[in-house]
């Protein structure tokens, strides 16, 4: 499959011989393979399934489990037996992939020939008849020396743009031939070698990369991620190693108005810190939610989180018996020891308190009634659970009731979620399809913003110090600026 021809006559080309009846079926298999028609028809199926997978939701995105609830029973079977979810990995796209990386490779074989032609060894005579027959030509009528004119179209040509002329005879008709871009005639093969480059890409990413879910709280860690298979009408989960281990050392959240809620919509980023652990080392890391982390071939980026409301630290105003206060700062599991020798630990926070257990399942991303858990060891005595609670629940007996001779008030605290969901993607193709998208841009520039020029003009004697010029020429594209130059060039020689 080749990019755009140039119309008109090539004087290159030979008659193609008659096909024989006789031809083989493999043969025929072969033309087919390398035809354009074939290329094209694939690359519209490619597209259609690309389509697909825009449309439907693919197993491996955040949210496919509520998606998938909310199909047809009908939808799901259907979806599932053509493998819809994971239209990326189904042997049809793959086999799509390689027909055409097929077709592709044919086309280039079967039509570099005839292009390398046209560039190493381009016709430097040619009928007049031809000449004339081009878009742009001209006939002009000079008087002067054979060897005055040939200089003279030689110093046109050169101020039209043509500076590398060829001079030949041929019954008994003299012609300069010049051209310009002719390696503009194979710009399609490095365009080709793009498109493949990127096929291969994208197939090392689909046999051996995987995206998968990691979520993760201060002070867990992990080495495994989680993603989601789709058998007919089923959903299973699949857990994969890394070969490395994530600690998450904090978690925070960045909010548009302090006061609202730890929503994705009053929320400007989300930050997780974490620790790579490996037989290399320990190594920091920052996942920011428009700065991705990068590994070993693998790309951590920030994918959602639990809204279940949590702090990253308190400020807890303490009050003695003797109603004289201090406001003291804790962070997330984190303790301090006051002047008499009382430790405070914060020990757990809750976005909506209640008696008993905390229900997981419970959305408390607003924050409806906060408290925080203390654990409180005063000097000599033992350990104590007390509770600091913010306005909402101030009037409540227990927060009046002492603990280690303080009572406790929530003054202020930094929201963040209980845990963040890393989205941990392998992609050993990303580079090489990096790879072939700059040779592909390269490519259709150099293909699209030059072009293959050739001009002649054959010089015929009309007499004594008289001749004819004819000059005519063509282009791959751009017919209106090659006629433009053609004009020069008549000009040019009208002026010599």
């Amino acid at each position: 499959m080749t990019s755009l021809e140039e119309t008109g006559i090539d004087t290159n080309v030979q008659l193609p011989a008659k096909t024989s009846s006789k031809d083989s079926l493999f043969s025929k298999f072969l033309d087919l393979l390398s035809s354009v028609r074939l290329g094209i028809v694939l690359l519209i199926l490619l597209g259609l399934a690309c389509f697909l997978g825009m449309v439907i939701m693919q197993q491996n995105v955040d949210g496919f489990d509520l998606y998938f609830a909310d199909l047809t029973p009908a939808q799901r079977l259907v979806y599932g037996t053509l493998g819809f979810f994971d239209i990326y990995h189904v042997w049809y796209f793959n086999a799509l992939l390689a027909v055409l990386s097929l077709n592709i490779i044919l086309a280039s074989i079967d039509r570099f020939p005839k292009s390398w032609r046209v560039v190493s060894k381009p016709n430097l005579t040619v009928p007049i008849r031809w000449i004339r027959d081009q878009k742009a030509s001209r006939e002009i009528v000079l008087d002067g020396k054979q060897d005055e004119i040939l200089a003279k179209i030689k110093s046109a040509y050169a101020a039209a743009g043509w500076r590398k002329t060829k001079i030949n005879e041929k019954n008994g008709r003299t012609f300069v031939f010049a051209e310009t871009g002719r390696w503009n005639r194979l710009g399609a093969y490095p365009v080709h070698v793009g498109l493949l480059t990127i096929f291969l890409g994208g197939f090392l990413t689909s046999q051996l990369g995987h995206t998968g879910q990691m979520p993760l709280s201060p002070g867990q860690s992990s080495n495994q991620i989680s993603e989601l298979a789709f058998e007919l009408d089923q959903m299973k989960q699949i857990n994969k190693i890394v070969p490395f281990e994530i600690y998450c050392t904090d978690i925070q959240q960045k909010l548009i108005k302090k006061e609202d809620s730890i929503s994705a919509s009053n929320t400007i980023d989300w930050l997780t810190m974490i620790q790579i652990r490996d037989e290399t080392g320990t190594h920091d890391a920052v996942v920011q939610m428009n700065r991705p982390f990068d590994y070993r071939g693998y790309r951590f980026f920030q994918s959602s989180f639990v809204s279940v409301g949590r702090a990253r630290n308190i400020t807890v105003r303490l009050k003695d018996e003797t109603g004289k206060t201090q406001d003291v700062t804790i962070k997330r599991d984190g303790s301090v020891n006051l002047d008499n020798g009382t430790n405070i630990k914060f020990a757990n926070f809750r976005g909506s308190f209640s008696v008993g257990q905390e229900n997981p399942n419970e959305d408390t991303s607003n924050y409806p009634n906060p408290a925080a858990v203390l654990q409180v060891t005063a000097s000599g005595e033992t350990t104590q659970t007390a509770y600091a609670f913010g306005p909402q629940m101030m009037d409540i007996p227990i927060a009046g009731k002492p603990i280690g001779g303080y009572t406790y008030q929530l003054i202020d605290f930094e929201k963040v979620s209980e845990q963040h969901i890393l989205s941990v993607q392998r992609d050993p193709g990303a580079t090489v399809v990096y790879a072939g998208f700059g040779i592909l841009c390269l490519a259709l520039f150099a293909v699209f913003f030059f072009s293959h020029r050739r001009v002649w003009t054959a010089v015929e004697a009309l007499g004594q110090e008289k001749f004819r010029l004819t000059l005519g020429g063509n282009t791959n594209r751009n017919q209106a600026g090659f006629e433009e130059k053609l004009k020069l060039l008549e000009r040019n020689l009208v002026q010599e």
